[in-house]
């Protein structure tokens, strides 16, 4: 009886705990309506402006067809937020299908994919499993048309239509639904931007499929998203291929093309650092044969040479020796193995390009990208565009009214736009300046507390010198400058582009990616410019001894090397916050913690957040390929960065990002021609490096010119005039007048007459003999260069045979089942007519029957 009482009284408990539904859904209230996307709010006391705009915007949207269910904040976890969900029945699918162009399938391909590939087993611990690799069949896709629905294979009207394809077609209608009443045209009010920005909406965001760490329990769910973690966003995958299709397949074209570029050019890294690897080591093994660097350390000759002040005053003489390590350091990067690694770079970048742009054929063929022209997106003109431009005109093919800006006010936006981008640059170069002040003024101090570099080299570390000093702290300072212009300018390009009112979408990206290149290229490889080519170009006697390849190796690894680092860290802060925050979402039963609460409290994707992507990895490129020839270890440590880059950003995409809209890409747009122009700029800066700023071309002018024993033997002495102690201004001699030890002259790098001599101080036939070989090598470099690449360009098609097959034959067998299909659809109207037209109608008819379908 006690146990029956019992029973009694915890039956509703009971009964309520199991009755409550699983909230980890995607789906409505019913089980049976999809939620293709989610907006939250949060209702203020003071927000009745807010309400109304709801009010109206939520109306609109049932008018044009959505179906709507919201969750009370009394259901989720803050107690504050409300939930509304919607859901794009399929006449409204069907509609904007027809509207977007969306292509859809109708037979399944019978075209063989897939060729046998020699010693394929070698590749199975890289492969992924089927599945996850080919997540749906091959068909064959034409447009859809909603009047043409039997034509398509349509088992499931529900799930005809993925989700990425449902988000995308509910984000064109939120993105352009009004929130005015009825009777008032106010067409600044519109689309779910704005109300976003007003904070009538907090977020608005399609939903994951599941939880990332465990699979759906609905089993009509995909459980996508916890397949792409398994098996892509873990690190312990590094080594695996990337599931491209099912990147593809859950985030849409435009995510899926750009992992595939990242994983491309991660791919050709290999090669361009197994090949600076090797030139580095040339460099580390020719280490007993560098006859010049012997003679720098030896103390006979290194130590016998009295090297003149590098600075008034404050700098004291001092011996050639003390620069033992610097020169060894410096065989390492420029030795013989450089030259032809330039070359092999110039030829590596082609190679990427060309061999990336069938890589890319490949793709818009198998994601049935081939017929997607650019122009399509005219369809999608952008809200802002359609909300601030009142003028209407006539469009020339559609005959229909159409929004324009006039030229008047076009030039007068591009005018203010052009302006503010070149004050920005001005802003760059002088900073700039103030970095060359800087090195200026700080080297005398360096070097005042450096006083006996070979004494203090001693003490305190054989890499201590006032040279090594001036340029890190140098460009430190520069690379802050560079991140705070960076932060600072960002906001001024997005300002700028929106102000010129672009009006499709993909305008709008080639504008803001224009501008933001421009200015990144100028801030980031300015420094490196001036370094390499104009540092101590123009310097006097007894000129500037410091070592200009070195100083750019430096100036290359701090900015390269910090740029990569700082963008690692603000990730590594910003994925902590975020797991901190996910984490909670384990704590909490699947009945508790819904699945839009959880997608909630993710980081949204903006609409530039790929955008940010593509620009540090460009940036990489330039860093590697521009002045690759200073530093052969660039690509490797470009690779290293580029193995965790795939990873991080697969980890960030499924599990700290709310899921994107879908979007359609068959490029990567203007990226590839900026990276077509740095390619070509790359061939002319590593020619002047290895001209102006590598020993390499004095070296061998001395060796086949001047070298009386036929060997390096020397060339130190030879490259170093003679300056008189006596010429020295006494108010400019070092403050320690011993430090020259009665010595009456001392040397200096560069070539130049004797004192004593008719041309005192004037350049030798030496020094112009150089100057023509360096400009015979930049010629020779360039063309050589510049002819393989076209050669190379020339013989790979940008497009695969096989590709080019397959394209026509589908289209072939496209115009074949579109021929057949209205031809029996033809053949059904007569034939309904037939039965329902008079008996004396019946020739006629099939005489009509017979020369359509010889027509058709």
């Amino acid at each position: 009886q006690i146990l029956f009482v019992c029973m009694l009284l915890f039956l509703p408990t009971l009964k309520k705990l199991k009755l409550q539904p699983n909230k980890d859904t995607v789906f409505f209230r019913d089980g049976v309506r999809r939620i293709d996307f989610v907006l939250s709010y949060v209702d203020e006391k003071d927000g009745e402006k807010k309400q109304e705009r709801r009010r109206e915007f939520e109306a609109n949207l049932e008018k044009a067809g959505l179906e709507l269910e919201t969750e009370d904040k009394t259901d989720s976890k803050d107690q504050k937020s409300y939930f509304l969900k919607i859901h794009a029945p399929w006449d409204v699918l069907a509609t904007y299908a027809d509207v977007l162009k969306i292509k859809v399938p109708f037979k399944v391909s019978d075209i063989p994919h897939g060729r046998d590939i020699p010693w394929e087993w070698l590749s199975h611990p890289f492969r992924l499993p089927e599945h996850v690799m080919h997540p749906q069949s091959d068909y064959f896709t034409y447009h859809f048309d909603k009047t043409k629905t039997d034509f398509y294979l349509i088992n499931d009207k529900e799930t005809f239509f993925p989700p990425s394809t449902r988000n995308r077609i509910v984000f064109y209608i939120l993105a352009r639904c009004p929130y005015y009443k009825e009777g008032r045209k106010e067409k600044d009010k519109t689309g779910i931007k704005r109300l976003l920005s007003n904070g009538t909406y907090t977020a608005a965001f399609p939903l994951h499929d599941c939880r990332y760490w465990k699979r759906a329990r609905n089993a009509e769910c995909e459980s996508e998203r916890y397949n792409l973690y398994k098996h892509w966003a873990r690190f312990l995958c590094f080594y695996k291929e990337q599931p491209l299709n099912l990147i593809r397949k859950y985030y849409g074209e435009k995510i899926g093309i750009y992992f595939a570029w990242l994983g491309f050019y991660t791919e050709m890294l290999f090669f361009a650092a197994v090949m600076g690897l090797i030139c580095f080591v040339y460099g580390v093994l020719s280490y007993d044969d560098n006859i010049s660097s012997k003679e720098i350390c030896d103390a006979e000759i290194g130590g016998s040479i009295l090297m003149c002040p590098l600075c008034d005053k404050k700098c004291t003489f001092w011996t050639l020796n003390s620069t033992c390590l610097s020169s060894w350091q410096s065989h390492l990067f420029d030795n013989e193995g450089t030259v032809f690694f330039a070359i092999f770079m110039g030829i590596w970048v082609t190679l990427f390009l060309e061999l990336w742009k069938r890589r890319q054929a490949r793709l818009e063929y198998e994601w049935d990208l081939v017929d997607f022209e650019e122009e399509q997106q005219q369809l999608q003109i952008r809200p802002e565009f359609e909300i601030k431009c009142t003028n209407r005109r006539l469009n020339k093919i559609t005959q229909e009214m159409e929004p324009y800006l006039p030229i008047t006010t076009k030039c007068a936006r591009y005018c203010l736009s052009a302006a503010t981008v070149i004050f920005w640059i001005s802003l760059i170069i002088a900073c700039i300046i103030g970095v060359i002040a800087y090195r200026l003024a700080v080297y005398a101090s360096f070097a005042s507390v450096i006083k006996d570099p070979v004494r203090k080299i001693q003490l305190v570390g054989r890499f201590i010198t006032p040279q090594l000093a001036t340029s890190v702290t140098a460009s430190c300072i520069n690379f802050v400058t560079i991140m705070v212009l960076n932060f600072f300018y960002e906001r001024v390009a997005i300002w700028i582009t929106d102000m010129e009112i672009p009006k499709t979408h993909l305008e709008y990206e080639n504008r803001l990616t224009t501008k933001m290149f421009m200015f990144q290229f100028v801030n980031y490889y300015s420094s490196c410019f001036y370094v390499a080519f104009f540092k101590g170009k123009f310097v006097n006697y007894p000129g500037d001894y410091s070592y200009i390849k070195n100083l750019l190796l430096t100036q290359l690894v701090i900015i390269m090397a910090g740029k990569q680092l700082w963008g690692n860290i603000q990730e590594a802060l910003l994925l902590m916050r975020n797991w901190w925050s996910s984490r909670r979402g384990r704590h909490h039963p699947e009945n508790h913690y819904s699945r839009w609460e959880q997608d909630h409290v993710l980081q949204n994707f903006s609409q530039l957040g790929l955008f940010y992507e593509y620009l540090e990895m460009v940036i990489q490129f330039g860093f590697i390929t521009l002045f690759v020839a200073s530093f052969p270890l660039a690509p490797l440590l470009a690779l290293f960065n580029n193995i965790l880059e795939i990873r991080v950003d697969a980890w960030k995409f499924t599990t700290q990002f709310r899921r994107p809209v879908a979007a359609k890409a068959r490029s990567i747009g203007a990226w590839q021609e900026i990276l077509n122009a740095v390619a070509i700029l790359s061939v002319v800066t590593n020619a002047f490096i290895m001209a102006f700023t590598s020993d390499m071309i004095p070296r061998m002018v001395y060796l086949y010119a001047y070298s009386k024993e036929g060997s390096m033997k020397g060339y130190v002495n030879n490259s170093l005039s003679v300056f008189h102690i006596s010429q020295i201004d006494k108010p400019n001699l070092p403050d320690d007048d011993d430090s020259f030890d009665n010595s009456t002259t001392c040397r200096y790098r560069d070539y130049r007459y004797p004192p004593g001599h008719d041309k005192e101080y004037t350049h030798t036939m030496q020094f112009w003999h150089i100057l023509a070989a360096k400009m015979a090598f930049i010629i020779i470099m360039e063309h050589v260069v510049f002819v393989v690449k076209f050669f190379v360009a020339w013989m790979i098609p940008d497009i695969p045979s096989d590709v080019k097959a397959r394209v026509k034959r589908e289209r072939y067998l496209i115009q074949e089942y579109l021929h057949n299909y209205e031809v029996e659809r033809l053949k059904l109207q007569l034939s309904a007519s037939f039965i329902t037209e008079p008996v004396s109608e019946i020739s006629s008819m099939t005489d009509k029957h017979e020369v359509l379908s010889e027509c058709l």
